[in-house]
């Protein structure tokens, strides 16, 4: 029985589970918005607002913190610099999960993964008047 066990396994080992959480964290901050399952969305949504706490508080111990669950500089970079500032006066919940429906192959519930002042990004337009 699983009486008062925390957590998701996602079906996976230890190893395999913490790979894919970092790999949708690492989109999630690279595009600040994703689509995937709502379990692992609601897995993936504690430890980015972690995150973004980290990037608020912006020291050393912060960033190296968050560097053990994004091992990407450059994405550590864009957190601390870019969209952690944009939450400067929020107390938490800076990421939103909003259910879209159910995949076609399985019927999973699926979820868009955002940050709440996700805004789209504009398309350039061509430069065909040349």
């Amino acid at each position: 029985m699983r009486h008062r066990v925390d957590g998701r396994h996602f079906g996976r080992t230890a190893n395999q589970r913490k790979a894919l959480l970092r790999g949708l964290l690492a989109s999630l901050i690279k595009y600040e918005r994703i689509e995937t399952t709502v379990a692992k969305a609601k897995a993936v949504k504690e430890i980015a607002d972690r995150l973004v706490t980290f990037g608020k508080r912006g020291d050393l111990h912060s960033r190296r913190l968050a560097f053990s669950y994004l091992p990407n500089k450059e994405l550590v970079r864009k957190l601390f610099n870019e969209i952690a500032p944009r939450f400067a006066d929020r107390n938490g919940g800076y990421v939103r999960i909003v259910r879209t429906g159910f995949r076609i192959k399985d019927s999973a519930p699926m979820a868009i993964l955002e940050f709440v002042d996700y805004k789209k990004p504009e398309k350039e337009e061509k430069k065909s008047e040349q």
